[in-house]
């Protein structure tokens, strides 16, 4: 028998445990289901329990008082519920006529056309003529009537009466039909109390389980979970609860008997995610369309429903959320659908705070992990890995859109902080792992510089062209392209020299790919913020025209040096120092560049370093208005 490679007992070792797991799930629930129930409600009433034990009451006191008062506020809405509906089954009798009208109208406009055109179509198919039978002879007639029996020998129907059931047989089921609910209720209850008591000793046990080594991670993952999961859900109490509150009134202005009723249940219907809502809105319409023989009660109640739904779930909810509960909208479905098929109607109700509390607890335990990435509406990916992703696949479009998108909130400088530079710095080291050959890193190196021009167009008031450029990316870095291709726009000199005095912030690379990309993309992060950032590299030759114009010059980034080139870069910088004493030394480290020499031996031939292109704008614009 052939061993079963590594990947065969891969899929063995994980196909078993979730099997095993789901089977545990279904057929386990009449245990699991109480015990889940126990845990969210324990996450909800916790922070009541703590708050009675900080007034002095003793802690199995605020424990009791706690879960007494959960358990007065379910045991009175259920029987202001129960109330209702005894109420709405004793006048169903009375709505009957206009039931059956609005059956008859409905039907006239949805079922009729349909049989009307079948009608038609068996009038334009030719039907198949029976055969006629022949009649029988006078022989033959005579014949029968004298074969015929004289009396019938059909048996006669039997009639069976049930025996109508008496007042103890009815008190009887309806106390079967309610025992089922009623222990498993008061299961519930028992198991919460003693969640609350022993909430400490079981956190103990817990992480016991896990191991002392991972004391910080669990730790941190059982705290996010019971304040996170318990400060949505009574948020969610809160909003649902003035949403039921709003929809019974408002039901009872428009004139819809019994409003308590279907308000309570549109609170209660819209814990089930997505579903509810527009189960609750389906009762009202039918109950709307009960009461009153036209249609007016129906789309007044629809248009009230989806108004307020609309208001909260846009308005309302991210207010009090957050942006959101941090599971993606078809997670909360799948959830639904998967807890639903599980547990029934409890699974629906608990489907979001299970689904939750899992992704709370992945972003800690490993084994998790991967289920919090497919519940969490976080994308799957960081930013600077979409950009990488997306340069790889030439979707420039797609850049430069969630560019701009991101533009509109932030600056260039932490655009490249937190997209560009890390997307580039995986590309980087990629390529030199022989992860990317030559022409996908051309292709990246297009796609920057695509996006790069079309910020500065769009800034300009114009539209991107196709124009034709004297440069090719085969021949030139890609910091080289794009300042040659700003040169061409602005001039040889990048721009004026009547400028006051130490206006113009110098970039200074040292003709490498890195230091040209790095300085190229620095110059272009101040000028989007009105700053006078031009650039120059030191492997040019120097221009003898620009040594009378150094006082315009008031502060110089010199780009980072690599390590092995550290000897040189600070004898470069003493040079500048001594061509430029007025203007202000910086340099900036970016947190990705591994190749950079350590700050104890740059710090000396600098004023400042800073660690960011943000860090680096706020310091210029900072200046800016200070000589302002």
């Amino acid at each position: 028998m052939d061993k079963l490679s590594s990947r065969e007992r891969l899929g063995i070792g994980t196909v078993v445990p979730v099997t095993c797991l789901l089977l545990l799930l279904h057929f386990g629930q009449d245990v699991l289901r109480p015990i889940a129930i126990a845990a969210v409600l324990s996450l909800v009433i916790a922070p009541l329990a703590r708050k009675l034990t900080r007034t002095g009451m003793g802690r199995t006191a605020a424990t009791l008082v706690s879960v007494l008062l959960v358990a007065a506020c379910v045991v009175w809405m259920s029987a202001v519920l129960a109330i209702q509906l005894v109420a709405v089954g004793a006048g169903l009798p009375q709505y009957r006529a206009a039931i059956t009208s609005k059956v008859e109208s409905v039907r006239e406009v949805v079922v009729r056309p349909f049989e009307r055109l079948e009608a038609e179509i068996r009038g334009a198919v030719p039907q198949a003529t029976p055969t006629p039978t022949p009649a029988p002879s006078t022989r033959a007639r005579s014949a029968a009537r004298s074969s015929a029996p004289v009396a019938s020998t059909e048996p006669l129907p039997v009639q069976i009466r049930q025996t109508p059931p008496s007042a103890g047989d009815l008190v009887s089921k309806l106390l079967s039909s309610l025992w089922g609910p009623i222990g498993e209720a008061g299961i519930v209850f028992i198991l919460l109390v003693f969640i609350l008591l022993e909430h400490e000793s079981l956190s103990d046990r817990f992480i016991r389980v896990i191991g002392v080594a991972e004391l910080g991670p669990t730790v941190q993952a059982l705290s996010d979970t019971a304040q996170g999961v318990s400060r949505y859900f009574m948020s969610q109490f809160a909003v649902n609860l003035t949403f039921g509150a709003v929809v019974g009134v408002g039901l009872w202005a428009i004139g819809i008997p019994h409003a308590a009723l279907w308000g309570s249940i549109g609170a209660l219907l819209r814990f089930i995610p997505y579903v509810g809502v527009l189960g609750a809105a389906a009762l009202i319409a039918v109950f709307s369309a009960a009461v009153d023989p036209g249609w007016s009660l129906v789309l007044s109640s629809l248009s009230l429903f989806v108004v307020l739904e609309l208001l909260v779930a846009h308005v309302v909810e991210p207010q009090v959320y957050g942006h959101s509960t941090g599971l993606a909208p078809l997670a909360v479905i799948v959830s639904a659908l998967f807890w639903g098929a599980m547990w029934g109607p409890v699974g629906l109700l608990l489907s979001t705070p299970l689904t939750l509390i899992i992704v709370v607890v992945g972003r800690y335990v490993r084994a998790l992990e991967p289920l919090s990435i497919l519940l969490t509406d976080a994308p799957g990916l960081t930013a600077g890995q979409r950009f990488y992703q997306r340069a790889l696949s030439n979707n420039t479009a797609a850049i430069i859109q969630d560019a701009q998108r991101y533009l509109r909130r932030g600056t260039f400088a932490k655009y490249c902080d937190q997209v560009m530079l890390p997307g580039l710095a995986m590309a980087g080291a990629d390529f030199q792992l022989g992860r990317i050959d030559e022409r996908q890193r051309v292709r990246i190196d297009t796609t920057v510089v695509g996006l790069a021009e079309s910020l500065a167009t769009a800034r300009l008031g114009k539209r991107p062209g196709r124009r034709r450029s004297t440069v090719s990316l085969a021949d030139a870095s890609l910091g080289s392209y794009l300042r040659q291709i700003r040169e061409s726009r602005l001039g040889p000199w990048q721009g004026r020299l009547d400028v006051p005095s130490q206006s113009i912030v110098l970039c200074v690379g040292f003709g490498s790919e890195r230091d040209e990309l790095l300085t190229e993309l620095l110059v272009r992060a101040l000028r989007q913020d009105d700053v006078d950032a031009r650039s120059v590299s030191m492997a040019d030759p120097r221009d003898p025209a620009a040594a009378d114009k150094s006082i315009l010059i008031g502060t110089v980034f010199l780009a980072y040096p690599r390590q092995d080139a550290i000897e040189a870069w600070r004898a470069a910088a003493a040079d500048m120092r001594a061509a430029l004493p007025q203007a202000a030394m910086a340099t900036v480290r970016l947190p990705l560049d591994e190749s950079g020499a350590p700050e104890e031996l740059v710090r000396a031939s600098v004023d400042l370093i800073l660690h960011s292109y943000s860090e680096a704008e706020a310091f210029v614009m900072q200046g800016a208005k200070a000589s302002s």
